[in-house]
């Protein structure tokens, strides 16, 4: 249904008609891995390329856009986000394989990418598996798990400017380095395609079975977390450091370092984002203070804090 132009102080009706859906402070903790954070002004999911491209080229000047994918890698403040938060949806969900080739929009799954790989006989893209996301999401940060990155099997990938035109990117163009795209931050990306190589469908599935298992065995995938919460540093193990100074177990209101990976925050019931944001902080310290190594956030903190909202007591 078209959503219709008014003429009113609010934001949601200022914004040009979209053949998608507009949302009004949207609940975002419904749709972050965390479950935590507050509304977004206005959540637009387009259709497609075309209606997102639309989207930009007709919003006011001057109102800020955030893309949020399925909120695996990222803690929304409680205070929410100002202005038009982006959702893709099905319309940048297609995989096609030719090939040794896979070409998957930027809301595809990490892990459909892989399985579509291996049921084409696709080698090399099992590492996706284990990546929980999306494609644009693992291009935006260079997402790598199980000895492999996105710069290792990238090609080409296509993204909007903040104006809604479109850019056909080669992988020099994407500028990868440590878990970063040189791709201006208010780009969004709209697709990519991967390259692999041939393989056994058997192989292949082998190879997703014992990255689920190491998953299983070692991250708290049952607990509301944002993933790796910390950037290795350079010869170093994020996980080894926080280990090393005492934080395993460490808890700040409801928010915990996890006991099974500490490289994981997770939510043990009733935390904020404020919890959250102060216990990966005081990690920080403890571990600058043991190691002098400075750790630097994998996760993306994104939104305003809520005026008057700290941390519920210190860390134990």
């Amino acid at each position: 249904m078209m959503a219709e132009r008014k003429s009113t102080d609010r934001l949601i009706d200022r914004l040009p008609a979209v053949r998608g859906r507009y949302t009004e402070a949207a609940d975002l903790s419904r749709v972050t891995w965390f479950k935590v954070g507050g509304p977004a002004e206005v959540m637009f999911r387009p259709v497609d390329q075309d209606d997102l491209a639309a989207f930009l080229a007709g919003k006011p000047e001057g109102v800020p856009v955030t893309v949020l994918g399925v909120g695996s890698n990222l803690l929304v403040r409680d205070g929410g986000i100002d202005g038009v938060v982006i959702r893709l949806g099905r319309g940048f969900t297609d995989i096609t394989t030719e090939g040794t080739a896979v070409t998957a929009g930027a809301a595809a799954l990490d892990l459909n990418v892989a399985i579509a790989a291996r049921a084409a006989g696709i080698a090399g893209l099992e590492f996706l598996s284990g990546i929980p996301g999306l494609i644009g999401g693992a291009l935006r940060m260079n997402a790598g798990a199980y000895g492999r990155e996105m710069t290792d099997v990238t090609v080409a990938a296509t993204a909007l400017d903040a104006s809604g035109t479109l850019h056909k990117l080669s992988h020099a163009d994407l500028g990868f380095t440590y878990r970063h795209a040189a791709v201006p931050a208010e780009w969004i990306f709209t697709g990519a395609t991967l390259q692999g190589e041939a393989g056994l469908a058997d192989a292949i599935q082998a190879r997703m079975d014992e990255i689920q298992t190491a998953r299983a065995e070692t991250q708290p995938l049952r607990t509301p977390t944002g993933g790796s919460t910390f950037k290795n540093p350079e010869g170093h193990k994020a996980w080894q450091l926080i280990d090393a100074a005492g934080c395993r177990g460490l808890r700040m209101g409801g928010a915990q370092v996890s006991e099974l990976h500490c490289n994981f925050l997770i939510n043990v019931g009733g935390a904020s984002a404020a919890d959250i944001e102060a216990l990966g902080e005081e990690v920080r310290r403890r571990v600058f203070a043991h190691s002098g190594v400075t750790l630097e956030w994998e996760i993306k903190r994104i939104g305003k804090a809520l005026p008057g909202l700290h941390s519920v007591g210190g860390a134990a």
